[in-house]
């Protein structure tokens, strides 16, 4: 008998890793369950049963995972992963109720973290009881000889003091197009919507290299707890994306990357001069452009006005020429084109220059990010190869105001996740973090529940919107995969693929959903190796 266990033992092959006795989600195409995964140099070996592996396979590293349930890593198919890093070094002023509420924070946070130029981020007045816009009066107040700069929520407004005003050159005077210089009375409240930020952003200082490296291992840290194992990057610069590549080579970044390049003339001939470039974890093949700006400071472009705002239209950032000019460009290269489109009248802008740049070309799989209002009219231009990149949580944290904005009518095409779907056959996930949080337990619950963490509203809201759970884990997953041109690489638990996967301690499929917020990784993995 020992001589049979002997031989058993030594005809088995070996493996990295093994996990056995789990609820196996594989999101291959047929939605197979199995029971135990092996693992070798960095890919999946073996899908199937607890028994099958145990008999084919033996590693040092074997997890009994008791019932535990196992996903593809999730992907963030639009995030800024480089902009969370860097936005834990500033002040947050996320969820403040009130201006006052904002100004306290941002004071006890200079208190703690003295410097010579102030960020913060994440203020939003549709939270407060005075939806108004903020002035610059309590920051001239308490900083005026230092420069302010606070970015609202969105990442489309800036709240700015005088100092900021002065060093950014802006009075009355200043003439913009693509954006707004919020007046008062003639004078700058200090409020900046859209291309009059771009002023600012020039004398913010640039960090150090050791700063940019801690905000993207902070960033990273962060994206494993809640099993992202790869996230995609709306809108990097060359020096950013050549930083990752480096730390990624160097083994001290393990997350995979999908790179949207920025749309400035210096990145665009750097990039499409090379080509796609692709290693293991980092991915360059899109652009990121942005047709409009935000809904919720009413810089979104509408095809009709604002219904709170009389003759209020928002504003395209980036001409109609240009996003045709850059349309055809792309068209000739491999290079994918990813557009920020979030008012009707943007995203029809951008429909029709897709179609057209695309004409009689196949596989492109350009992307429509936000894709937030449609016209009715508007839906039939998603297919196969314009596909929409949305983010379910905008749905759920704009709700409570989104009628206001666009009315009864124009809001039935708005965050309408699931008629999107029907026209495109496919629909990638994501988060937009930080504007919202990284969580996509979160983003699952928004797209299948619709409600807020509260469970507001009951029926939930526009319910005949929501995604199944199967198709929105296929959103995060293979779906999003595909977008990025890797379904043959990740995405999905099938044999050849890396072996990037989540461990969760319930069963995201078949837990009530209103369990689904509270959920946070029990392990990651990103090629065989545990992360987290």
């Amino acid at each position: 008998m020992m001589c049979v266990l002997f031989t058993s033992c030594q005809n088995k092959q070996k493996a990295d890793l093994i996990l056995l006795n789990a609820n196996v989600y594989t999101v291959d195409q047929n939605m197979d369950q199995a029971e135990a995964i092996a693992v070798k140099d960095g890919k999946f070996l073996a899908v199937g049963t607890s028994q099958k592996i145990s008999n084919t396979y033996q590693s040092e590293q074997t997890l009994d995972l008791e019932g535990r349930s196992v996903y593809p890593g999730f992907i963030d198919g639009h995030c800024h992963f480089y902009g969370l890093g860097m936005n834990s070094q500033q002040a947050d002023l996320m969820e403040t109720s009130s201006y006052k509420e904002m100004l306290k924070r941002l004071a006890d946070f200079v208190e703690q973290n003295p410097r010579e130029f102030i960020l913060g981020r994440g203020w939003d007045q549709n939270d407060w009881e005075d939806t108004s816009y903020p002035t610059k009066k309590g920051l001239d107040s308490l900083f005026p000889e230092t420069p302010v700069v606070l970015s609202r929520i969105d990442g489309h407004a800036y709240l700015v003091n005088q100092k900021a005003l002065d060093l950014a050159g802006i009075t009355y005077e200043t003439k913009v197009t693509g954006g707004e210089i919020v007046l008062k009375d003639g004078e700058p409240t200090g409020v900046l919507i859209d291309n009059p930020m771009e002023m600012v952003k020039n004398i913010i200082p640039h960090p150090d290299r050791a700063t940019m490296v801690k905000a993207l291992l902070d960033a990273q840290e962060q994206c494993f707890q809640y099993g992202l194992t790869t996230v995609n990057d709306a809108g990097l610069s060359k020096e950013v994306i050549l930083l990752i590549d480096s730390l990624q080579q160097a083994g001290s970044l393990d997350i995979r990357l999908y790179a949207m390049i920025n749309n400035t003339p210096s990145d665009l001939d750097y990039f499409l001069d090379r080509g796609v470039i692709k290693t293991n974890k980092l991915h360059v093949q899109s652009v990121k452009a942005y047709a409009d700006g935000a809904l919720g400071s009413r810089g979104a472009a509408l095809k009709a006005p604002y219904s709170d705002q009389h003759n209020h239209f928002g504003a395209l950032i980036t001409p109609v020429s240009e996003i045709q000019k850059l349309a055809e460009r792309l068209a000739q290269t491999d290079y994918q084109l990813n557009t920020h489109a979030i008012g009707d009248s943007a995203n029809v802008v951008v429909l029709k220059a897709y179609q057209k740049a695309l004409e009689g070309k196949q596989n492109k799989r350009w992307k429509v990010e936000h894709a937030q209002v449609i016209d009715q009219e508007d839906f039939h231009y998603f297919s196969d190869n314009i596909i929409p990149s949305v983010q379910p949580t905008h749905a759920t944290s704009d709700m409570y105001w989104a009628e206001e904005r666009l009315g009864s009518e124009r809001i039935e095409g708005a965050y309408a996740y699931k008629q999107l779907l029907d026209h495109a056959g496919r629909i990638v996930l994501g988060t937009d973090f930080p504007v919202e949080y990284v969580s996509p337990f979160l983003t699952f619950y928004a797209a299948t529940a619709r409600k807020d963490v509260k469970g507001y509203p009951e029926p939930g809201f526009q319910v005949e919107q929501a995604l199944s759970r199967e198709e929105t884990l296929k959103g995060m997953t293979i779906w999003a995969a595909y977008s990025n041109f890797e379904e043959d690489e990740k995405g999905s638990i099938e044999v050849g693929k890396w072996a990037d996967f989540v461990i969760l301690d319930k069963d995201i499929m078949t837990i009530p959903l209103e369990e689904i917020p509270a959920l946070k990784a029990h392990k990651t993995f990103v090629a065989g190796k545990q992360v987290y």
